[in-house]
């Protein structure tokens, strides 16, 4: 299984799929999970596999990673963009970016500025906004990057290679957030057999500008828990203190019980930390003071949906490279296949009885 995780999550992170076109990643599950079940896609492009009989445990990442599109193509050949989930404007200067085009090119560029050579003392010191950034991607003139294929609204994604690190495990990469989670997901579909419950595995559209993709999914699966799957910021750098870390690497899975989008079934979390403490799988628990996942959409949908966010932590997430340690994303994948093992009927209705 290692060996397939670590394959899946250097395609998945290499893959192109910014919100609103997830279609690279989408492949990617649709390919992995074809002899594992039954596929379906909802008409926001949110797809999913499903397996077994019983309860409906709804095992789901999200396929998007922050990115940008195409606002503008300036007369000289630049490009401006306008972003697409949350950036951070320290992380973008001199960062690779690649355009894909409507016939499905890829060409490269990279954020740039007015030189600070040419900008008063007041404003070196600033951060700059997306608005005051451009991509050179080489175009002399508007019309060579249109006949290159680049149109307004073609999405935008960043650069980076898959790059294992000297500490053994960890890797560095853009867009763990949340391609661990979608990793997490297929290995689940996968590996997954004969559980008393009914499986579905899942990629949401959408995650990063408000949640969208698990609204609509949500209506379309009505699944009785979720389980999230995510790459959650890490808070063990310099600046952080580290006696109060929740998201270290190497401590295991994240299993989160709150943050400002959900609050989590306590029975559910109790159930995870529960699950983690007798397979002996690492784990750690968190609460959020900021931040949100998918379950801030499944917690309220429908009749209301038992949630719990289980993650791996990402350093440096929502940029160019993040890192990980993937003894923490085998922990997550050990931790959902324990948990749907137990999830039979009573056990998932237990969840939710309160009279």
């Amino acid at each position: 299984m290692k060996a397939e995780g670590l394959r899946l999550l250097k395609a998945l992170t290499q893959a192109h799929s910014v919100p609103g076109y997830e279609d690279e990643v989408r492949d990617i599950f649709v390919e992995e999970l074809r002899e594992h079940g039954e596929l379906g896609a909802d008409q926001c492009g949110s797809v999913y596999c499903r397996k077994g009989r019983g309860a409906k445990v709804l095992v789901a990442g999200h396929m998007d990673e922050v990115g940008f599109r195409v606002q503008g193509i300036l007369p000289n050949g630049f490009l401006k963009l306008v972003p697409v989930g949350g950036w951070w404007g320290h992380t973008l200067l001199a960062q690779r970016v690649e355009v894909k085009t409507s016939r499905g090119d890829k060409i490269i560029g990279t954020i740039a500025s007015k030189p600070p050579h040419f900008l008063p003392e007041s404003e070196r010191s600033r951060v700059l906004g997306v608005e005051s950034m451009f991509v050179d991607i080489s175009a002399a003139t508007q019309s060579e990057a249109e006949m290159w294929g680049v149109k307004l609204g073609d999405p935008v994604c960043p650069v980076s290679p898959w790059t294992p690190m000297r500490q053994e495990g960890h890797y560095m990469t853009k867009a763990f957030d949340n391609r661990v989670g979608m990793a997490g997901a297929i290995q689940v579909g996968q590996a997954a057999q004969a559980t008393p419950c009914e499986l579905i595995v899942a990629g949401t559209v959408q995650e990063e500008v408000g949640l969208r993709g698990a609204k609509a999914l949500a209506n379309v699966l009505e699944p009785d828990i979720a389980i999230v799957l995510e790459g959650p910021p890490a808070d063990d750098t310099p600046g952080m203190p580290l006696s109060e870390s929740q998201g270290a690497l190497g401590r295991g899975v994240q299993i989160r019980l709150h943050d400002p989008s959900a609050i989590m079934n306590p029975r559910l979390a109790r159930f995870a930390i529960e699950t983690a403490i007798e397979e002996g799988i690492p784990h750690q628990v968190t609460v959020r003071t900021s931040g949100g996942t998918d379950a801030g959409s499944f917690n309220s949908a429908n009749e209301g949906i038992p949630s719990v966010v289980l993650g791996t932590p990402a350093r440096y997430i929502h940029s160019h490279n993040g890192i990980i340690c993937t003894d923490d994303y085998f922990a997550m994948v050990a931790l959902v296949l324990a948990m749907v093992k137990r999830l039979d009927q009573e056990t998932v209705n237990g969840f939710t009885k309160f009279i």
